[in-house]
C-alpha cells in the first residue's frame, strides 16, 4: 500500500446528502420553533438540540472515519436517534392541536415529497417554509427526517460494505507496515 493511500483523510460532510438534509431539517426546525412555540416552552430547546444533534453527529462521525469506522458508525446512529426524538416531537405537535399529520395518499404529501426530494439546500426551505402554516411546516419537517433517516441508513449500509472491502484502521495500518517491511527487503 503506498504511503499516499494509507489512512487517507475522510470526512467530506458536506458532500452527503444526508448531512445537506440533516441541515435543511435543523433551518425548518429553527423556523418552526421560532414562528410557532412559545418563548419559554422548554419544547423548542429540546427540538433544537435534537435537530442539531442529527446534524451535527454526521459531521463529527464523518471527521472521526479516518481513524475509526466504528466512531463514524455510532454517532451516525446518535444522528438518527435524535432525528426520531425530534419526529415525535413534530407528531406530538400536531396530534395535541389536533392538526393533521399527512398520510402517504394525501394529497399534500404526495406533493411535498416530490419537492423534497429534489431539494437538498436549506435555502430553499429557509424560505418557502417562512410563508407557511404551522400544520405544513410539521409535516415538511417529518417528511425531511424521513428522508435524512433513510439517507443515513444507506449511509451505514455503504460503510459496512466499506468496512468489508478496506478493513479498519487497525487492518489497514498492519497491511501498510507489512507492504513497508516487504518493500524495504
Amino acid at each position: 500500500m503506498p504511503a499516499k493511500d494509507f489512512l487517507p483523510q475522510k470526512g467530506a460532510y458536506r458532500n452527503l446528502i444526508a448531512y445537506q438534509k440533516a441541515e435543511c431539517v435543523y433551518d425548518a426546525t429553527f423556523l418552526f420553533t421560532r414562528k410557532f412555540l412559545s418563548v419559554g416552552d422548554r419544547t423548542i430547546d429540546q427540538m433544537l438540540q435534537a435537530a442539531r444533534s442529527g446534524k451535527q453527529n454526521i459531521v463529527e462521525g464523518c471527521a472521526a472515519r479516518t481513524m475509526s469506522s466504528e466512531t463514524e458508525l455510532k454517532l451516525l446512529n446518535v444522528a438518527k436517534a435524535s432525528l426520531q426524538e425530534l419526529l415525535v416531537d413534530y407528531e406530538d405537535y400536531l396530534r395535541v392541536r389536533g392538526l393533521k399529520q399527512w398520510q402517504m395518499t394525501d394529497e399534500q404529501y404526495l406533493q411535498s415529497i416530490a419537492i423534497c426530494r429534489s431539494h437538498n439546500d436549506s435555502a430553499f426551505y429557509r424560505e418557502k417554509l417562512s410563508e407557511r402554516s404551522d400544520e405544513t411546516v410539521a409535516n415538511i419537517a417529518i417528511i425531511l427526517i424521513h428522508q435524512t433517516d433513510y439517507l443515513i441508513t444507506r449511509l451505514f449500509e455503504r460503510l459496512k460494505q466499506d468496512f468489508i472491502k478496506e478493513g479498519g484502521v487497525k487492518e489497514q495500518m498492519y497491511k501498510a507496515r507489512m507492504a513497508h517491511m516487504k518493500k524495504k527487503g
